[in-house]
């Protein structure tokens, strides 16, 4: 069925696709027959016990990661799909449009996406809002923060901060974004001096809190190991729960879609980036510390895919790019794929 829904969705824009979908399905989510039609679809029956990660109960290992909710908008709407949490932004201190259209483009031969999107939200203040009346039942929210373009690399960890103390009674954990490659100079941040500084800083933040919430760092794929092995004594160093791994690259390498495509400026995810981003994950497991967190993400088109990332040291995974290439079915495969690890 999902493949009649995609090739009518591919007609249109991608980001086109994207809000069409979104904004029916929050129309028409409230009404039984429709309730009653993705419950018995896209729900899975299964007694899977909650997945204790970081103090927090999942109810399944599978979100959708930052990028695809950027402002809050759509939590019920995912939950009703079957994700097990969702991790909302990239959010900004102050609205920013991102770059300008298009934005976000389509390899299908690779089953890929490129995107230079820019952090394109509504700010934090409409964050909350949202979040303030989003009925999230058991469902976890995590934040995932930036800095606007605007905002120098030496005032960044300011930015940081005002995210991070308006949304933190709103949502479960935080995600620090200084890897996307769409925002000026932006992973310079995952430098050793000023990442550590940021991490440093929202922690101590963190730990004058009655409720510490657990913060993670996003990094990109690209990084040598030497940049790894940096990443990895910063989160030690800063005490910070543990890493998504990872964003998007900048890599092109063997991809089979139009040359006009490849060549597009932005971050590739989806089907090719699934190896790097695994490689990278598997380094962090065996050298950082066994109580950190590694949530995988790049690449998942498969169940297979998110059992290769657990397997790799993933207590978690998200989905984007190929949530949108194999449908909300995915999500239901992994689940089933995941419990049945645990037997």
């Amino acid at each position: 069925m999902y493949d009649i829904i995609k090739s009518f969705l591919f007609r249109k824009e991608p980001e086109a696709a994207h809000y069409f979908v979104m904004n029916n399905l929050k129309r028409w989510k409230n009404f039984p027959l429709v309730q009653t039609l993705l419950q018995s679809t896209l729900q899975t029956s299964s007694n899977q016990k909650p997945i204790h990660v970081m103090g927090l109960d999942f109810i399944n290992p599978v979100g959708i990661a930052a990028g695809f909710d950027k402002n809050a908008e759509y939590i019920e709407e995912l939950a009703l799909l079957g994700f097990g949490y969702v991790e909302i932004g990239t959010v900004t201190p102050l609205p920013q449009p991102g770059n300008p259209a298009p934005r976000l483009m389509r390899l299908r031969k690779d089953k890929a996406l490129i995107n230079r999107m820019g952090f394109n939200n509504n700010g934090v203040d409409y964050a909350v809002e949202q979040l303030k009346k989003t009925k999230r039942n058991r469902l976890i929210v995590g934040g995932n923060i930036g800095k606007n373009k605007i905002t120098p690399n030496d005032k960044a960890v300011e930015d940081y901060l005002i995210c991070f103390r308006k949304l933190f009674d709103y949502v479960d954990y935080f995600v620090v974004n200084v890897s996307s490659p769409n925002t000026p100079g932006l992973r310079e941040l995952q430098e050793k001096e000023p990442l550590l500084y940021i991490l440093q800083t929202l922690q101590k933040e963190n730990e004058q809190k009655n409720k510490p919430k657990p913060i993670l760092l996003k990094i990109a794929p690209d990084l040598s190991t030497d940049q790894l092995d940096d990443i990895i004594e910063i989160v030690e160093q800063a005490n910070i729960a543990g890493i998504v791994a990872t964003n998007t690259t900048l890599s092109r390498d063997g991809l089979v879609s139009e040359q006009e495509l490849t060549q597009e400026i932005g971050g590739l995810s989806g089907r090719p980036l699934m190896e790097k981003s695994t490689e990278v994950l598997q380094y962090l497991h065996t050298k950082i510390q066994k109580d950190k967190v590694l949530i995988g993400v790049g690449g998942i088109h498969t169940a297979k895919d998110a059992i290769c990332k657990q397997e790799a040291g993933a207590s978690l995974v998200q989905l984007y790019t190929g949530f949108i290439y194999e449908g909300p079915q995915l999500i239901q495969s992994i689940k089933k794929a995941w419990i049945s690890t645990q037997k």
